[in-house]
């Protein structure tokens, strides 16, 4: 306290001309006569334009701060959508399976992939449904668009299905509307090969493609894809057809079974 005193009697002519810098601006400043009105106005005018910057960089400041708050709501509001989008997807892929249930005089259980298959050597799934559900080897694995394989092994609540896309696979089929039969066997991606197809019959692209019923597996008529081109099969009497799988042999999620009881 004592210390205060003694700056405040060394420094008392500095502190008096603060002091009545002070009270003169006030007294100044509450004077209603024109020219004070006049003074007062360019002093809000220095004022405002020192004090702009500061005003400026806190708008800044606030209007970074409500960005993040708007990107953040903006990424909240995105996975809701992407959320409702995968719910509608799914709800059209069941919708689509009840639909092909109804139409179908099969004996078809349903069944969802929970897995991929275990086995190195052999592109495959693993299904929900096992022997407990009539489930077992060599029965025919299809979705609404069309063949994605066949179970080849049966525990008693699930099922290994080896895909058409394996090497391995192969599968009697029929083009229609010209009947002609050849064995399909799979090429890359949504590609397939029918190879053994005479060379006389008439193909067009677009032609439907589904299974013969020379097999002991699959039923006639079940949807296996559509032709996309044809090619001659040099030195044979043979034509190659190429045809589209319309299954993503990757993303499907819920397949049929048709058992046989």
């Amino acid at each position: 306290m004592y210390g205060i005193y003694l700056t405040v009697v060394k420094h008392k002519d500095h502190f008096a001309f603060a002091f009545a810098v002070v009270f003169s601006t006030f007294i100044l400043l509450n004077n209603e006569s024109p020219k004070m009105s006049i003074i007062r106005g360019k002093a809000t005018d220095v004022v405002s334009f020192f004090s702009s910057p500061f005003a400026w960089i806190q708008s800044l400041m606030f209007l970074e701060k409500e960005n993040q708050v708007l990107r953040e709501k903006n990424l909240e509001l995105s996975l809701q959508v992407e959320s409702m989008l995968n719910l509608q997807n799914e709800n059209n892929a069941l919708m689509e399976m009840l639909e092909f249930k109804k139409n179908k005089k099969f004996f078809i259980k349903s069944a969802k992939v929970v897995n991929k298959g275990i086995q190195p050597n052999l592109l495959s799934v693993i299904i929900d449904r096992g022997i407990v559900d009539g489930v077992e080897n060599d029965l025919p694995v299809l979705t609404p668009k069309g063949v994605v394989g066949k179970t080849i092994e049966a525990s008693s609540n699930n099922s290994i299905v080896q895909l058409i896309s394996d090497a391995n696979f192969r599968l009697s089929t029929r083009i229609l509307p010209s009947g002609a039969t050849g064995i399909l066997r799979f090429i890359n991606g949504e590609t397939a090969e029918i190879r053994e197809v005479q060379k006389n019959v008439v193909i067009n692209i677009g032609d439907k493609v589904v299974t013969s019923g020379f097999s002991d597996i699959y039923p006639a008529g079940l949807p296996v894809g559509t032709v996309k081109g044809v090619y001659q099969d040099r030195g044979s009497f043979q034509k190659v057809v190429s045809i589209y799988l319309p299954n993503d042999l990757n993303a499907f999620q819920h397949v049929f079974i048709i058992t046989k009881n």
